[in-house]
């Protein structure tokens, strides 16, 4: 029994649209299909600008504003749309999102398997098992290199003027570097806005030691449009605070006191961990600093202090960016303390690098951690269930400086 032609489009139309050219050219590169996918994306996107300006998003005399030019890439190359804008620059397209530069089909399948940690070999079985197709290891890379270009658009993007809250945190990942494996890190600043919601602000692979890397990443952030961070939490690195305060001067920098814990804890013997962590309970639970500092001396006097020193002077040396904590109700105290936006992050990355072994370069490296970090921030939906009481408290404790941040 013959097949039946489907019907959805008519051969006079097919005609038209080969005009008498050779019908394997409308495969290739730049042939009929890219002609086709191109002309649809902009009529889409005209369709999606018409919706956006007839809608209440669009009103306030919002009009068009010409056209920007964007390169996409699909599995079969490059080509270039005309993207409408408008006026009030507040056009978000859902085809084509501000800061993707694939066009939606197969890779976009390649890059969420890429994503969620499987290595470019496991991708190629993956494709082989489920679509019974051979595609090679060199064009899985190839797919997912080109996240490269929205990883850079992402990094310079424009942040928002005041952070009530952010966390400055580092990830150690293995990166091949002249010939050598090494052990790098990777920092991440997770901003929290005034109204809870939660943000990745950047993401840096730590490329010179201390203080100077440090200050060039607020710098920039400084120049991204950062103007000021109202609470900053760092994982107690020598140096951080000083570069954070001398581009952000009325900053008030707390150091992480999860960390600070982890820090002493590896001091201890595993049988002797559940008692050391009880004992310092006393101390970051203390009502004021002057308590705080008590509870630190009677540590240091007692079984656990003697028997490790070195945890006394951890508290010792950090004690200027621990002090700040006990100024802070308990509303503000809960969400610096627990950092269970950062650590899930955390928890997610490590899940993804795990399996690697080492990356091939720091862009490698920046290419899956970009993407976790994007999948992450999708999925967040609103603020932590804390701050409706700590966005209070830090109006009474920050003043104008936390208005302004309502207000951006």
């Amino acid at each position: 029994m013959a097949r039946r032609k489907d019907p959805s489009i008519p051969n006079a139309v097919l005609d038209q649209l080969l005009a008498g050219a050779d019908p394997k050219t409308a495969f290739y590169p730049g042939g009929l299909l890219d002609g086709l996918k191109k002309a649809l994306a902009e009529r889409a996107l005209d369709a999606e600008m018409d919706h956006h300006l007839s809608g209440e998003a669009g009103g306030g005399g919002n009009s068009r504003n010409g056209y920007g030019k964007k390169t996409v890439t699909t599995d079969t190359g490059q080509f270039e749309l005309a993207v409408p804008r408008d006026r009030q620059a507040s056009f978000d397209p859902q085809l084509i999102a501000k800061y993707q530069r694939r066009f939606p089909g197969f890779d976009e399948k390649v890059i969420s398997l890429y994503a969620r940690g499987m290595s470019t070999r496991e991708i190629v079985g993956h494709v082989r098992d489920l679509y019974g197709v051979e595609v090679s290891p060199d064009l899985i890379s190839a797919v997912t290199d080109a996240v490269l270009d929205e990883v850079a658009a992402w990094q310079a993007r424009p942040l928002e003027p005041v952070y009530p809250l952010v966390f400055f945190d580092a990830l150690r990942v293995k990166i091949r570097d002249e010939g050598f494996v090494r052990n790098k890190a990777v920092h991440i600043a997770l901003g929290v806005r005034a109204d809870g919601t939660k943000e990745i602000l950047g993401l840096w692979i730590e490329t010179t030691e201390g203080a100077k890397f440090w200050l060039r990443v607020m710098t920039e952030m400084k120049n991204r449009g950062v103007e000021d961070i109202l609470l900053a939490v760092v994982d107690g690195l020598k140096g951080f605070p000083e570069a954070i305060v001398s581009v952000f001067p009325e900053a008030t920098v707390q150091t992480c006191i999860v960390h600070l814990l982890r820090h002493s804890l590896d001091f201890t013997s595993y049988k002797d961990r559940k008692p050391v962590a009880g004992a310092l309970k006393a101390i970051y639970q203390a009502v004021d600093a002057t308590a705080a500092e008590k509870a630190l001396a009677a540590f240091e006097e007692g079984e656990w202090g003697r028997k490790y020193g070195a945890i006394g002077q951890s508290w010792r040396r950090a004690w200027s960016e621990v002090i700040p904590f006990y100024a802070f109700p308990a509303e503000v105290r809960r969400i610096v303390y627990t950092t269970n936006a950062i650590e899930a992050l955390n928890a997610k990355l490590r899940r993804a690098v795990r399996g690697r072994g080492h990356f091939p370069s720091d862009e490698a490296a920046l290419k899956l951690l970009y993407l976790v970090l994007n999948r992450s921030e999708k999925a967040w939906k609103m603020g932590p269930r804390e701050w409706v009481m700590a966005k209070a408290q830090f109006a009474v404790i920050f003043g104008e400086r936390f208005t302004r941040a309502m207000a951006a």
